[in-house]
């Protein structure tokens, strides 16, 4: 069993920690920002980037895509639909089927925000040059495959 006392459970937590702390401070600087601009939340722009890149999509597959709960889901979809952003349509052929659509004010938004906004995380990320940012890249995928249980080290360690 590994300890607190043991080096990798240490250099486990203290890169955890620097992840969560970097994690936090480019979040925070990049919904500043946003909110302020144009008064969505990073997971409203989600679902708006995600309809306007992907199409539509039902609100399952949205929560999957932003990473939130249908309860929340729901909440963000209201909140959008209220502003005239999206609205919620019915699939042909399946009358208990709904897929958020954008409407024309959300794709007019959507389109103007996302390039400033991806040039907002640019800026957040700009202490990182190019091959790092590469680095960056592989090795969240690693971790994140590793946490899951996804990749194949994880899953001859099991």
């Amino acid at each position: 069993m590994h300890g607190v006392d043991d080096p990798a459970v240490e250099r486990s937590v203290r890169a955890y920690v620097k992840l969560m702390r970097a994690s936090r401070a480019v979040l925070a600087r990049v919904e500043k920002q946003l909110a302020e601009c144009c008064g969505l939340t990073i997971t409203q722009l989600g679902v708006l980037e995600a309809v306007l890149h992907k199409g539509p999509q039902n609100q399952r597959a949205l929560g999957r895509l932003v990473l939130t709960s249908a309860g929340n889901m729901t909440d963000v979809i209201d909140k959008l639909e209220a502003r005239g952003l999206v609205q919620r349509a019915h699939v042909p052929g399946d009358r208990r089927s709904l897929r958020i659509e954008l409407t024309p004010a959300g794709r007019e938004l959507i389109s103007a925000v996302f390039p400033r906004h991806a040039a907002d995380i640019a800026g957040a990320m700009g202490g990182l040059d190019a091959g790092e940012l590469a680095t960056l890249d592989t090795l969240l995928r690693r971790l994140g495959h590793g946490a899951a249980g996804t990749s194949p080290l994880a899953q001859a360690a099991a």
